[in-house]
């Protein structure tokens, strides 16, 4: 009889609190869903510029499924490669073809190669498909997967432990009455969000600062790029999870309830930060990309990373993670009014 009262008592409480209901319920099927979407995508199309090559080559491309983008000059096939609207660029040097890849991305490599190698049948025997002459634009033949993913795991894990620790300590300053008591004081709702996203910036600053420099000069990820675009980017990817993760706090109960935000918020940004190839997914799942911060970090990183880019390459994602935390700033002040009037 009593096991029976404790399990009525946690059936009551499940019942009042609705939105953990839901979550244990609905969240699964959420990211499971996802999943199901980012691991059945459509298979990957190479895609291939090509400078005055025979059109039977070109033929014998589409049919293994290649995008092929015919090119007037050389310059402008580099172009494209640069920009990453193409893969790879195919020429015919003699015999042979040369081929240079973007390089970025090892499987993107494989794929074009192994496509490549299979065009010996039907070609005219002067063409020796076998022999292939590759250079790289980005990386190298010894890229590793850490080198590709490490732009994306370093901006994952900091912009998820910031949010977290964020979350959860401002969330505790409520439910201790810490905040209560300090909005008893003259303190304007600004002052309170902007000292306390200065104090936990600190530290959410050394550790975006640790993180790098532990990924790039102890366990060598490639880092082709200045250091500095990296810490630069770290540092909004921090700010910008510090800015969200208060701001949810506020809608948060317990540190439960807190948690529970990480499948929602966290998870699918992960899967649309780069870690897949977007071409594969639905489009309308490509969008939903460009409305998560971690799209911004990973995108600049790896062009700073991995392609060596510089300023003007990564200042577009620059000025969308600062205007990110700008937004959530303002939120975490009109949030505050739930807790007082001014």
């Amino acid at each position: 009889m009593r096991i029976w009262a404790i399990m009525l008592r946690i059936l009551r409480q499940f019942r009042r609190d609705k939105r953990t209901l839901a979550l244990l319920l609905f969240a699964p099927l959420i990211v499971l869903s996802l999943m199901n979407l980012v691991f059945n995508g459509s298979e990957y199309e190479s895609n291939i510029g090509v400078v005055r090559v025979p059109d039977i080559l070109v033929d014998q491309m589409e049919q293994q499924q290649a995008i092929v983008i015919n090119y007037e000059s050389l310059e402008a096939a580099e172009q494209a490669l640069d920009d990453r609207n193409i893969d790879a660029i195919v020429t015919l040097g003699g015999a042979s073809l040369q081929i240079v890849l973007e390089g970025s991305d090892p499987s993107v490599n494989k794929a074009v190669i192994m496509l490549l190698q299979k065009l010996g049948e039907g070609l005219q025997p002067d063409m020796n498909t076998e022999k292939l002459n590759i250079t790289y634009l980005h990386g190298s033949e010894n890229m590793t997967a850490i080198d590709q993913f490490g732009p994306i795991l370093i901006g994952f894990f900091i912009f998820f432990f910031v949010f977290l620790i964020s979350g959860v300590s401002f969330l505790r300053e409520r439910t201790t009455g810490t905040l209560e008591r300090l909005l008893s004081t003259p303190l304007r709702r600004w002052e309170l969000v902007l000292g306390y996203i200065g104090g936990f910036g600190i530290f959410t600053i050394i550790q975006a600062l640790l993180i790098s420099w532990f990924c790039i000069k102890v366990l060598g990820i490639l880092m082709t790029g200045a250091f500095v675009y990296v810490l630069l980017l770290t540092l909004l990817l921090s700010m910008t999870a510090l800015t969200l993760g208060t701001l949810l706090s506020a809608y948060a109960n317990n540190e439960l309830q807190m948690i529970q935000f990480i499948p929602l918020i966290i998870v699918p940004q992960l899967f649309l930060s780069g870690l897949f190839p977007l071409e594969t997914l639905p489009a309308w799942l490509q969008k939903l990309g460009l409305i998560m911060p971690l799209t911004y970090g990973t995108n600049a990183l790896s062009d700073v990373m991995i392609r060596g880019k510089g300023w003007d390459a990564i200042a577009g994602n620059v000025i969308v993670l600062a205007g990110f935390s700008v937004l959530f700033i303002l939120l975490n002040i009109a949030a505050l009014r739930k807790h007082r009037k001014i």
